[in-house]
């Protein structure tokens, strides 16, 4: 969707001050919500692209005033919601008001090495890749109204060269709009830092983006 998350190429917001020695967390209660994360994941009840739609679906001014584990908890608070496993009410009371609904699955001491170790999603081609490297593509101007997708919005409608293809992945777009997987070619896609900038960019600048086929067009 297109959103005030999608920064890349956007003016206005400052330079990036990282924090020198910064700790993992600033609080407790940022460790709660990481585990809250990491359990949720073990429960199967949404995916990774699930979480980033969440985050993304937060009004403007909420998304840019909270902190990095503030948006994680809201995102989960909304994918909760969304699937029946709480309610708002029940947020607000701070404390369940009904029996909870049951889930595939829930965190053990057995399984937190799985809750803490990234998972694969590449999956079985279904047909052959599109694009081999070296072909010239253009990025489909696409904007999605209301679901998650991988393609920045600086770099749709502009000219690339296929540099690598990396497989076949789940497809983001699809999953955050109950489509299921769909898997889907990946490819990393080199652009002129012209194209995306205009003539005054640095011009031995070039930016890379890894993008789904069905982002593409031949050039």
């Amino acid at each position: 969707m297109n959103g005030v998350h999608d920064m890349g190429g956007m003016h206005g917001f400052g330079k990036v001050e990282p924090e020198e020695d910064e700790p993992a967390f600033h609080a407790p209660w940022e460790a709660r919500v990481l585990a809250m994360q990491r359990a949720m994941r073990v429960t199967r009840a949404w995916n990774i692209d699930m979480s980033r739609d969440a985050i993304e679906h937060l009004p403007a001014h909420v998304y840019l005033s909270a902190s990095y584990y503030e948006k994680w908890a809201l995102g989960i608070e909304r994918n909760a919601i969304k699937r029946g496993l709480i309610d708002a009410d029940e947020i607000a009371a701070g404390h369940a008001l009904r029996p909870g609904t049951p889930v595939e699955r829930v965190m053990t001491r057995s399984n937190i090495g799985y809750a803490f170790t990234r998972g694969s999603f590449s999956r079985p081609p279904r047909q052959p890749a599109r694009f081999k490297p070296g072909d010239r593509v253009h990025t489909k101007n696409v904007n999605p109204p209301s679901h998650h997708t991988r393609l920045p919005r600086y770099a749709r409608g502009h000219r690339g060269v296929i540099e690598a293809v990396r497989g076949c992945h789940v497809f983001p777009d699809s999953v955050t709009t109950g489509g299921g997987e769909n898997p889907q070619w990946l490819y990393t896609v080199v652009f002129d830092g012209r194209h995306l900038w205009g003539a005054a960019a640095d011009p031995t600048l070039t930016v890379s983006v890894e993008a789904f086929e069905p982002y593409l067009e031949p050039a």
